[in-house]
């Protein structure tokens, strides 16, 4: 897909290792996030960029979804392990999170506060497990409100690997005017 003269990021956050899948805890080698990341980049010519925190998620699923509840409820923010050197080069950001308690992870917060988002497009899109988008959007605009935020896209993680159609049809929807 040509995005003409705009260079496009492709920022997520995925946690790999137990993960609900289908009614059940599953142990994922790659986050269902990043599956839809690498998709992405197979069909658009982006830099892609994984957002992840300093302090490492417990690897046990329960553990896990505790430790973000508790993160969401004192509205922290992690510090991340990487930045993004070049953020004033990219037009377009494809935003990629797991739905965790009806938003993104803290982390993502934390790296849409981090940088200068203004006149840039921001296209959101999360895996979940039947709760689609949640207020995601929502809080997007609210952290980023001199972007453009596009409509976003909720795949059900356990059909990420089987989602390219969707993705693509999505992507062409959403950026062949930019």
């Amino acid at each position: 897909m040509d995005l003409k003269d705009k260079k496009c990021l492709i920022a997520y956050f995925s946690r790999k290792g137990n993960n609900y899948v289908d009614g059940g805890i599953k142990n994922l080698a790659v986050g269902n996030t990043e599956v839809a990341a690498e998709i992405i980049r197979k069909v658009i010519d982006g830099d892609i960029f994984c957002i992840d925190s300093v302090k490492e998620y417990p690897k046990d699923y329960t553990e896990a979804t505790n430790v973000a509840k508790e993160e969401l409820n004192l509205n922290a923010r992690p510090n991340l392990s990487d930045k993004v050197e070049n953020m004033e080069d990219y037009d377009v950001i494809i935003l990629g999170y797991p739905n965790w308690w009806g938003t993104m992870p803290m982390p993502v917060f934390t790296f849409l506060e981090e940088y200068n988002f203004s006149g840039k497009t921001i296209l959101p899109f999360c895996t979940h497990e039947g709760s689609g988008l949640g207020h995601s959007e929502k809080d997007i605009k609210k952290v980023c409100s001199n972007s453009d935020i596009l409509s976003g896209l909720a795949i059900r993680g356990s059909s990420v690997n089987t989602a390219e159609k969707s993705i693509v049809s999505w992507l062409e929807n959403n950026l062949s005017d930019i």
